[in-house]
C-alpha cells in the first residue's frame, strides 16, 4: 500500500513533461474529441499506441461503440484547441467540443476525424482495452499517420500549466536509441 495521498502522487507526475493531443472519434455520426496527455507509443513492430482515460470521461461510450481512435498532436499555438477539448472556453465562438471547437478537421484516411492544423496524426484501432485503477487504457494499433513536413514546436504540458520552448536547440543522440 503507498504510504503517500493522492496530491503528492499528483505532484510528483507534474514534474514529467509531456505532448499535448486531441484524441477524436466518431459519436454516432458526429465527430467528438477531447484532449490527453496520457498518450504514448508503446511498440513499433507492431506499431502500437495506448492512451489513457477516466471511466467518466465523455468520449468512453463513444470510443467503446467506434472501437477506433485519432490521435492529433498539437503544436504550441494551438493552446486555445487544447483548453477547449479539455472543456473550456471555444475559439472563434464554436459552440462544444461536438463540432470540434471550430477546428478546421477532415476525413483521415481510415475515415476518423483529423484535425487540419495537428502537427501529427495516427488513425488507430482498438485491440485491447485494460482497466487500470480508475482508467482504462486503451491500446490501439496504428493504421495511418502523418507527420508535418515542418517540425513546428510540440505544446507542451508541465507542472500542471503550458509549457513553451523559448531556447529549444537539437543535439544528436549520442547512445543507441533503444526499440
Amino acid at each position: 500500500m503507498a504510504d503517500f495521498d493522492a496530491e503528492t502522487f499528483r505532484a510528483v507526475l507534474r514534474r514529467f513533461a509531456t505532448g499535448v493531443a486531441v484524441v477524436t472519434t466518431w459519436d454516432d455520426e458526429r465527430p467528438w474529441g477531447t484532449t490527453v496527455n496520457s498518450f504514448s507509443s508503446v511498440s513499433l513492430r507492431p506499431p502500437l499506441v495506448l492512451v489513457a482515460f477516466d471511466r467518466g470521461r465523455r468520449i468512453v461510450p463513444a470510443l467503446r461503440r467506434a472501437g477506433r481512435y485519432a490521435v492529433n498532436i498539437l503544436g504550441e499555438e494551438q493552446q486555445p484547441l487544447s483548453d477547449c477539448f479539455a472543456g473550456g472556453p471555444a475559439p472563434g465562438g464554436a459552440d462544444t467540443r461536438a463540432d470540434l471547437c471550430g477546428a478546421e478537421w477532415r476525413r483521415g484516411a481510415t475515415d476518423l476525424p483529423v484535425l487540419v492544423d495537428a502537427i501529427a496524426t495516427l488513425e488507430c484501432t482498438v485491440v485491447d482495452v485494460h482497466p487500470a485503477g480508475d482508467h482504462d487504457l486503451y491500446l490501439a494499433r496504428v493504421d495511418a499517420a502523418v507527420a508535418s513536413a515542418e517540425q513546428p514546436m510540440p505544446l507542451l504540458y508541465y507542472s500542471g500549466r503550458y509549457l513553451r520552448i523559448e531556447r529549444a536547440s537539437s543535439h544528436e543522440l549520442e547512445g543507441k536509441p533503444e526499440g
